[in-house]
């Protein structure tokens, strides 16, 4: 199974929301591109985040945003010390 490019983006709006705090949300402005804008859509209609523009991350929201994190940290390559 392959992400579609519809899910990338809604990862791709999740990974932005600091998760140090509850008191910061992102807004997608009618300036932004419409696959952020329509990703945006999506996850308020799923009831991941409080606004159609972004907004807060609702419990299901965090948990999403939590996972997607977690994977982006674990796929990213890490520098191997160079042993000399």
């Amino acid at each position: 199974m392959q992400y579609t490019n519809d899910q990338m983006a809604e990862i791709d709006i999740l990974i932005r929301f600091n998760l140090q705090s509850t008191q910061q949300g992102i807004k997608v402005h009618s300036r932004a591109n419409q696959e952020q804008i329509d990703a945006v859509q999506r996850l308020f209609d799923k009831g991941l985040v409080t606004a159609i523009d972004g907004g807060y991350l609702t419990d299901l929201g965090r948990k999403a945003a939590e996972h997607a994190q977690a994977l982006l940290l674990m796929l990213t390559p890490h520098q191997q010390s160079m042993a000399s």
